[in-house]
């Protein structure tokens, strides 16, 4: 099975007023998600994310789902973004094959069927 990542946002934070603009985004509250058929794994974090005077200004009410995850990206950077879903990806793959285990002790007597 092929994994599939994807972006969770969960609160964007806000300057009420900023220059003439309402409602500016300053703060990204994220998750990033891998999904590989049953198993999941998971990162989150806030990332800080800055209006650029020359760049349009999208009001809160009409911002998009894949508009703030390409804040994110942005402000990340794509190789920030690649290492994340590599760990990811490494998470899922030590669900599979775990690192490290712990069996139960040896001299620890089996329970008894019943």
């Amino acid at each position: 099975m092929s994994t599939a990542y994807s972006w969770v946002i969960s609160t964007l934070e806000c300057y009420p007023q900023q220059d003439d603009k309402t409602d500016v985004v300053f703060m990204v509250h994220w998750r990033r998600q891998a999904i590989d058929g049953d198993l999941f794994a998971e990162v989150y974090g806030a990332q800080s994310v800055t209006l650029e005077p020359d760049a349009p200004f999208t009001p809160y009410a009409d911002l998009t789902q894949e508009q703030v995850e390409g804040w994110l990206v942005d402000a990340m950077g794509e190789e920030q973004v690649a290492a994340m879903d590599a760990a990811l990806a490494q998470q899922i793959a030590d669900l599979i094959n775990p690192p490290v285990v712990t069996p139960p002790l040896p001299w620890a007597a089996a329970p008894e069927a019943a």
